[in-house]
């Protein structure tokens, strides 16, 4: 665990910014595109290695601009002790803000705390509560890792990234891509705006459909949140019981308890 020394992420090189938007600029000739897809395949693996036995898990995401004297700080730390409590693993962007604060409430019960984080222009602390920091260089691969291992997301009040984290689950359950995945908006002050946009505007222009706007659940409430999870197409097996052994991928190495970069 990185309790202790927060673990520092460094920051995108020159070379890797002008690389990453290269990429995102049109076509590139055939070999760089062969190599950046050998890339990325290289990262999925890694995330795949990284996240494959960690269990059931909801993710957990918000600003890492609130500090823990905030309610949102505290109710978050509340709720990630008790998911903990549950036997999901909590897992969070591995920042600051609502992310530490749902790190360090499954740590205090004595859960599983994991971060997916993402490597930016400017250098990152981890937060000092995680079992495992996985770092990505690539968006995408960190939203499909996110989905992939995650059974809900919870979403506190945040930024464009809380947004777009939220916002892609409820597109790929409104495609039949995911099902039971529940999207649960946590902080009505702050969300009841957006809400009341997606009914009044949205909703009755009829770019959503009533069904759309039903699953995304907005509540102050830990008990709702809670409850919702229980619709959770795999829930853990050893409520009750401590964290599930530890396992190996490939017999090769354990990864499923050491920082992970």
């Amino acid at each position: 665990m990185t309790t202790g020394n927060q673990r520092k992420i460094p920051p995108a090189s020159a070379n890797r910014l002008e690389r990453e938007r290269s990429f995102l600029a049109g076509p590139r000739s055939r070999i760089a595109e062969f190599w950046r897809v050998c890339k990325i395949g290289v990262e999925f693996i890694k995330g795949f290695r990284a996240l494959h036995f960690l269990g059931p898990c909801i993710t957990v995401f918000g600003s890492a601009r609130f500090r823990d004297d905030h309610p949102y700080y505290q109710q978050a730390r509340q709720l990630g002790a008790e998911l903990a409590k549950l036997g999901f693993t909590v897992m969070t962007g591995g920042g600051p803000g609502i992310m530490e604060a749902a790190n360090r409430g499954a740590k205090d019960v004595s859960g599983r705390s994991v971060g997916c984080n993402i490597i930016l222009p400017t250098e990152q602390n981890a937060n000092p509560y995680l079992d495992k920091l996985v770092t990505f260089n690539y968006f995408f691969v960190r939203k499909v890792m996110l989905v992939k291992y995650s059974q809900a997301f919870i979403i506190f009040p945040g930024g464009f990234g809380t947004l777009d984290e939220a916002f892609e689950a409820a597109t790929l359950v409104q495609t039949g891509k995911i099902f039971q995945f529940p999207t649960i908006f946590v902080g009505v002050d702050y969300w009841q705006p957006l809400f009341d946009f997606l009914r009044k505007t949205m909703l009755a222009k009829g770019t959503i459909s009533p069904e759309d706007l039903s699953r995304l659940v907005l509540t102050d409430s830990l008990e709702d949140v809670l409850a919702q999870v229980q619709i959770c197409p795999s829930r853990p097996h050893y409520i009750g019981h401590g964290l599930p052994a530890e396992r190996e991928w490939l017999a090769i190495e354990n990864v499923s308890a050491t920082p992970s970069a």
